[in-house]
Protein backbone atom coordinates (compact mmCIF):
# COMPACT_ATOMS: atom_id res chain seq x y z
CA UNK A 1 0.00 0.00 0.00
CA UNK A 2 0.94 3.14 -1.12
CA UNK A 3 2.11 5.80 1.28
CA UNK A 4 4.30 9.36 1.14
CA UNK A 5 5.48 8.50 -1.93
CA UNK A 6 2.59 7.02 -3.45
CA UNK A 7 1.35 10.86 -2.76
CA UNK A 8 4.44 12.17 -4.53
CA UNK A 9 3.92 10.72 -7.70
CA UNK A 10 0.18 11.75 -7.43
CA UNK A 11 1.07 15.60 -7.10
CA UNK A 12 3.36 15.31 -9.96
CA UNK A 13 0.97 13.81 -11.96
CA UNK A 14 -1.18 16.76 -11.49
CA UNK A 15 1.29 18.64 -12.88
CA UNK A 16 1.60 16.72 -15.72
CA UNK A 17 -1.05 13.93 -17.20
CA UNK A 18 -2.33 10.94 -14.74
CA UNK A 19 -3.56 8.03 -16.02
CA UNK A 20 -7.26 7.54 -16.16
CA UNK A 21 -8.73 5.29 -13.35
CA UNK A 22 -12.51 4.49 -14.95
CA UNK A 23 -15.19 4.29 -12.58
CA UNK A 24 -13.45 5.58 -10.19
CA UNK A 25 -13.50 9.30 -8.66
CA UNK A 26 -14.14 10.46 -12.21
CA UNK A 27 -12.15 12.11 -14.96
CA UNK A 28 -8.41 12.43 -14.25
CA UNK A 29 -7.41 16.11 -12.76
CA UNK A 30 -5.17 18.23 -14.56
CA UNK A 31 -3.63 21.69 -13.59
CA UNK A 32 -4.09 22.62 -17.32
CA UNK A 33 -7.89 21.87 -17.54
CA UNK A 34 -8.26 25.00 -14.89
CA UNK A 35 -7.68 27.94 -15.99
CA UNK A 36 -4.18 30.15 -14.86
CA UNK A 37 -6.16 32.16 -12.99
CA UNK A 38 -7.50 29.99 -10.73
CA UNK A 39 -4.24 28.40 -10.55
CA UNK A 40 -2.84 31.52 -8.33
CA UNK A 41 -1.52 29.48 -4.42
CA UNK A 42 -3.76 26.63 -5.13
CA UNK A 43 -0.94 24.33 -5.69
CA UNK A 44 1.46 25.74 -3.17
CA UNK A 45 -1.80 24.93 -0.51
CA UNK A 46 -2.87 21.67 -1.63
CA UNK A 47 1.15 19.72 -2.49
CA UNK A 48 1.72 19.43 1.42
CA UNK A 49 -1.51 17.76 1.71
CA UNK A 50 -1.76 15.35 -0.41
CA UNK A 51 0.02 12.37 1.36
CA UNK A 52 -2.93 12.94 3.71
CA UNK A 53 -5.49 12.82 1.21
CA UNK A 54 -3.95 9.77 -0.62
CA UNK A 55 -3.72 8.37 2.66
CA UNK A 56 -7.89 9.24 3.61
CA UNK A 57 -8.71 7.59 -0.22
CA UNK A 58 -6.87 4.00 0.80
CA UNK A 59 -7.97 4.00 4.44
CA UNK A 60 -11.72 3.94 2.98
CA UNK A 61 -11.58 2.69 -0.20
CA UNK A 62 -8.49 0.15 0.16
CA UNK A 63 -7.44 0.83 -4.01
CA UNK A 64 -4.50 2.57 -4.69
CA UNK A 65 -6.37 3.91 -8.26
CA UNK A 66 -9.36 4.64 -6.90
CA UNK A 67 -7.68 6.55 -3.82
CA UNK A 68 -5.23 8.38 -6.41
CA UNK A 69 -8.37 9.26 -8.33
CA UNK A 70 -9.86 11.05 -5.42
CA UNK A 71 -6.65 13.04 -4.76
CA UNK A 72 -6.82 13.93 -8.09
CA UNK A 73 -10.70 14.87 -8.47
CA UNK A 74 -10.05 16.57 -4.73
CA UNK A 75 -7.30 18.71 -6.53
CA UNK A 76 -9.37 19.88 -9.61
CA UNK A 77 -12.20 20.96 -7.05
CA UNK A 78 -9.61 22.60 -4.93
CA UNK A 79 -8.60 24.73 -8.19
CA UNK A 80 -11.81 25.62 -9.01
CA UNK A 81 -13.14 26.70 -5.83
CA UNK A 82 -13.51 29.98 -4.01
CA UNK A 83 -10.43 29.80 -2.09
CA UNK A 84 -11.01 33.17 -0.09
CA UNK A 85 -13.94 31.70 1.30
CA UNK A 86 -11.91 29.08 2.84
CA UNK A 87 -10.54 29.34 6.42
CA UNK A 88 -8.51 26.23 7.05
CA UNK A 89 -7.52 24.74 3.39
CA UNK A 90 -5.83 21.32 5.12
CA UNK A 91 -9.70 20.71 6.80
CA UNK A 92 -11.46 21.46 3.47
CA UNK A 93 -9.09 19.22 1.77
CA UNK A 94 -9.60 16.66 3.85
CA UNK A 95 -12.81 16.80 3.95
CA UNK A 96 -13.69 17.28 0.22
CA UNK A 97 -11.57 14.02 -0.09
CA UNK A 98 -13.00 12.17 2.66
CA UNK A 99 -16.82 13.08 0.83
CA UNK A 100 -15.32 11.72 -2.49
CA UNK A 101 -14.21 8.53 -1.25
CA UNK A 102 -17.16 7.93 0.63
CA UNK A 103 -19.31 8.58 -2.20
CA UNK A 104 -17.24 6.01 -4.39
CA UNK A 105 -17.48 3.30 -1.68
CA UNK A 106 -21.28 4.41 -1.37
CA UNK A 107 -21.69 3.38 -5.16
CA UNK A 108 -19.87 0.35 -5.03
CA UNK A 109 -21.78 -0.86 -1.76
CA UNK A 110 -24.88 -0.13 -3.79
CA UNK A 111 -23.58 -2.49 -6.46
CA UNK A 112 -23.15 -5.25 -4.55
CA UNK A 113 -26.61 -4.30 -2.87
CA UNK A 114 -25.39 -4.44 0.94
CA UNK A 115 -26.32 -2.07 3.50
CA UNK A 116 -23.84 0.42 4.30
CA UNK A 117 -23.72 3.86 6.85
CA UNK A 118 -24.74 7.11 5.80
CA UNK A 119 -22.53 8.75 3.08
CA UNK A 120 -21.42 12.40 3.77
CA UNK A 121 -22.24 14.81 0.63
CA UNK A 122 -19.77 16.79 -1.22
CA UNK A 123 -17.78 19.81 0.55
CA UNK A 124 -20.16 22.49 -0.55
CA UNK A 125 -19.00 24.66 -3.28
CA UNK A 126 -19.34 28.18 -3.26
CA UNK A 127 -20.69 28.79 -6.39
CA UNK A 128 -23.52 26.54 -6.75
CA UNK A 129 -26.80 27.79 -7.36
CA UNK A 130 -29.88 27.74 -4.85
CA UNK A 131 -31.45 24.79 -6.59
CA UNK A 132 -27.75 22.68 -5.95
CA UNK A 133 -27.46 24.00 -2.66
CA UNK A 134 -30.90 22.63 -1.62
CA UNK A 135 -30.43 19.49 -2.52
CA UNK A 136 -27.51 19.24 -0.69
CA UNK A 137 -28.62 20.19 2.63
CA UNK A 138 -31.10 17.60 1.75
CA UNK A 139 -28.17 15.03 1.47
CA UNK A 140 -26.29 16.11 4.51
CA UNK A 141 -29.68 15.89 6.42
CA UNK A 142 -30.39 12.67 5.47
CA UNK A 143 -27.04 11.66 6.44
CA UNK A 144 -27.05 13.60 9.99
CA UNK A 145 -30.58 12.15 10.71
CA UNK A 146 -29.24 8.32 10.27
CA UNK A 147 -26.21 9.25 12.68
CA UNK A 148 -28.78 10.71 15.30
CA UNK A 149 -30.81 7.51 15.03
CA UNK A 150 -28.26 4.65 14.74
CA UNK A 151 -25.29 5.82 16.94
CA UNK A 152 -24.91 7.11 20.29
CA UNK A 153 -23.48 10.69 21.02
CA UNK A 154 -20.06 9.48 21.94
CA UNK A 155 -20.30 6.81 18.78
CA UNK A 156 -21.56 9.72 16.61
CA UNK A 157 -18.44 12.04 17.77
CA UNK A 158 -16.25 10.01 16.76
CA UNK A 159 -17.30 8.71 13.77
CA UNK A 160 -17.71 12.87 12.10
CA UNK A 161 -14.47 13.52 13.71
CA UNK A 162 -12.78 10.89 12.48
CA UNK A 163 -14.78 9.79 8.74
CA UNK A 164 -15.94 13.23 7.89
CA UNK A 165 -12.90 15.46 9.19
CA UNK A 166 -9.76 12.61 9.18
CA UNK A 167 -8.86 13.75 13.09
CA UNK A 168 -6.45 11.32 14.57
CA UNK A 169 -7.39 9.81 17.86
CA UNK A 170 -5.51 11.44 19.86
CA UNK A 171 -6.88 14.54 18.77
CA UNK A 172 -10.47 13.10 19.61
CA UNK A 173 -9.31 11.96 22.55
CA UNK A 174 -8.67 15.39 23.83
CA UNK A 175 -11.88 16.70 22.19
CA UNK A 176 -13.92 13.73 23.60
CA UNK A 177 -12.35 13.18 26.87
CA UNK A 178 -11.89 9.60 26.06
CA UNK A 179 -8.86 7.58 25.77
CA UNK A 180 -7.59 6.77 22.22
CA UNK A 181 -8.77 3.19 22.55
CA UNK A 182 -12.12 3.72 23.50
CA UNK A 183 -12.51 6.19 20.80
CA UNK A 184 -11.18 3.47 18.00
CA UNK A 185 -13.83 0.69 19.73
CA UNK A 186 -16.35 3.21 19.62
CA UNK A 187 -15.79 4.10 15.78
CA UNK A 188 -16.15 -0.51 15.34
CA UNK A 189 -19.75 0.35 17.31
CA UNK A 190 -20.04 2.72 15.50
CA UNK A 191 -19.77 1.22 12.25
CA UNK A 192 -21.52 -1.94 12.93
CA UNK A 193 -24.68 -0.24 13.74
CA UNK A 194 -24.89 1.75 10.63
CA UNK A 195 -24.56 -1.30 8.90
CA UNK A 196 -26.73 -3.55 11.29
CA UNK A 197 -29.58 -0.82 10.50
CA UNK A 198 -31.90 -2.05 13.84
CA UNK A 199 -31.25 0.82 16.43
CA UNK A 200 -33.47 3.02 16.07
CA UNK A 201 -32.98 6.04 18.36
CA UNK A 202 -36.17 9.16 18.40
CA UNK A 203 -34.45 12.67 16.79
CA UNK A 204 -35.16 15.75 18.08
CA UNK A 205 -35.95 18.30 14.91
CA UNK A 206 -34.16 20.40 17.12
CA UNK A 207 -30.88 18.23 17.72
CA UNK A 208 -31.38 17.76 14.48
CA UNK A 209 -31.07 20.98 12.63
CA UNK A 210 -28.14 22.35 15.31
CA UNK A 211 -26.24 19.46 13.60
CA UNK A 212 -26.76 19.67 10.23
CA UNK A 213 -25.93 23.74 10.34
CA UNK A 214 -23.19 23.12 12.49
CA UNK A 215 -21.93 20.78 10.40
CA UNK A 216 -22.36 22.39 6.97
CA UNK A 217 -20.58 24.90 8.45
CA UNK A 218 -17.83 23.32 9.18
CA UNK A 219 -17.54 21.63 6.00
CA UNK A 220 -18.38 25.01 4.10
CA UNK A 221 -15.34 27.13 5.80
CA UNK A 222 -12.84 24.18 7.19
CA UNK A 223 -13.41 26.24 11.02
CA UNK A 224 -14.34 23.17 12.81
CA UNK A 225 -14.22 24.86 16.49
CA UNK A 226 -17.66 24.79 16.95
CA UNK A 227 -18.26 21.28 15.81
CA UNK A 228 -15.79 19.77 18.26
CA UNK A 229 -18.04 21.79 20.93
CA UNK A 230 -21.42 20.95 20.10
CA UNK A 231 -19.72 17.12 20.07
CA UNK A 232 -18.12 17.12 23.10
CA UNK A 233 -21.01 18.93 24.81
CA UNK A 234 -23.26 15.87 23.35
CA UNK A 235 -20.85 13.38 24.90
CA UNK A 236 -20.50 14.92 28.30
Amino acid sequence: MPGANGAEIVTMNLLESPPDHAGHAGHAARIDEVPAGRQDGGVAAFAPVAPRLLAIGLRVLHDAGEAEDVVQETWLRWARADRSAVARPPAYLALTATRLALNVAQCARRRRETAAGPWLPETADPSAGPETAAERHEEVGAAIRLLLERLTPAERAVYLLRIAFDYPYRRISQILHLGEDHARQLLRRAHGHLAGGRRRHPVSPAAHGRLVRTFTAAARTGDLGELEELLAGEVA
